[in-house]
């Protein structure tokens, strides 16, 4: 009776190693920061118009969460210090650990919390190589998610409500607001010092067989559970070519009408073949 209950035991304990196994290989780690190093990151500042001139003004650097007990890292980006304006494309990228062909779906995940307001942000999946980004800046992304609470230049205002791209004929509005589907309107904006989970499930398919577009789901601030709160936002550029990197961008916005450098952090970027909407943290 031992030896059989003893077998059992084992069987259970192997098959629940399997279990979480094919669970945690489901996800492929792009970055959680826990190395302490920007290892294969590139970082450049493509539209650096500062005054006085500042080489490198924009701040990407790994930091020590505070008030937490497993001594958590993440990335913090912003386009410059305060007060420094111009720093127009502050770019970081880097590669994916493995193409999205075309014709194929991928849910990517990312962790962000807002350090504060005011603020201008973008980040997102690219078809382009680093260099490429380097050139094409805002029309390197397919896939794109922004934070932001900027005037645009026809003067209207955003709140800093997290936004998709959509495909418009007005360049004023080439974003939409997510969406809070049961309340029946735009969701609030983002809290300060609130980290929110982002599933972005991404159709990397022709457009003439319904792809180029992905769907948003969100878990923070007013969405306590994992909430679908965007459905075919548009890719950027729809350039139907595979997918090969992730990157940010942030903008102080220009002299005349300065967007500020509030922070926007970044943790647990990862990427799954398919529709998958599981925690690869857990």
């Amino acid at each position: 009776m031992y030896m059989k209950n003893l077998l059992a035991l084992s069987l259970i304990v192997l098959l629940s190693a399997c279990s979480t196994s094919h669970k945690n290989s489901s996800w492929l780690l792009i970055d959680n920061f826990e190395q302490q190093t920007l290892k294969n990151w590139q970082k450049a500042d493509t539209q650096n118009n500062t005054k006085p001139y500042i080489s490198e003004p924009q701040i990407t650097e790994i930091r020590l969460e505070n008030n937490t007990a497993n001594n958590n890292h993440y990335l913090i980006k912003k386009p410059a210090e305060e007060g420094v304006i111009g720093n127009r494309k502050a770019l970081s990228i880097k590669r994916l650990p493995e193409p999205v062909a075309v014709g194929e779906i991928y849910t990517f995940y990312t962790r962000i919390l807002v350090e504060n307001f005011p603020n201008n942000h973008a980040f997102g999946i690219s078809n382009l190589t680093a260099e490429d980004i380097k050139i094409a800046g805002y029309n390197a992304f397919e896939p794109t998610l922004r934070v932001t609470d900027k005037f645009e230049s026809n003067g209207f205002k955003n709140d800093g409500t997290l936004m998709v791209k959509i495909d418009s004929n007005n360049k004023y509005q080439q974003y939409s607001k997510i969406h809070n589907f049961m309340d029946k309107q735009p969701a609030k904006p983002m809290q300060t010092n609130v980290w929110y989970q982002i599933w972005y499930v991404v159709n990397n398919n022709l457009i003439n067989k319904g792809g180029q577009s992905y769907d948003v789901f969100l878990q923070g601030g007013e969405f306590a559970e994992q909430t679908l709160v965007y459905k075919n936002a548009a890719f950027r550029m729809k350039r139907e070519k595979p997918l090969i990197t992730f990157f940010a961008n942030c903008n102080t916005g220009p002299h005349n009408q300065p967007y500020g450098n509030g922070g926007l952090a970044y943790d647990d970027i990862y990427m799954s073949k398919g529709f998958n909407l599981t925690n690869p943290t857990k």
